[in-house]
């Protein structure tokens, strides 16, 4: 798994009740990422993405538009070492 990375991320701006997380995974799922997204009571999406480099740099730049609906003001990404998650889904 030395090729993989994980990123932790954080997205404000209009990000609930626009699908950004139902397309998140559809997104992430097509792009080969593993990890998980979820709403957060202040008004923020968090997600994680776990898989190969190139990949998961391409899921931290999508989340700068997300789904159509979105309005994204600011996406703030820690990049940390994988802890193997397998399959992406929508946490509640």
């Amino acid at each position: 798994m030395t090729d993989r990375t994980r990123a932790h991320v954080y997205v404000s701006g209009r990000v609930q009740g626009v699908y950004y997380r139902a397309t998140t995974r559809d997104t992430a799922r097509e792009k080969g990422v593993d990890g998980w997204v979820r709403n957060l009571d202040d008004g923020r999406v968090e997600a994680v993405f776990e898989g190969p480099e190139d990949a998961v740099r391409e899921m931290v730049a999508w989340c700068e538009t997300g789904s159509k609906a979105a309005d994204v003001d600011e996406v703030d990404a820690t990049y940390e070492p994988p802890e193997g998650l397998d399959g992406f889904e929508v946490r509640w």
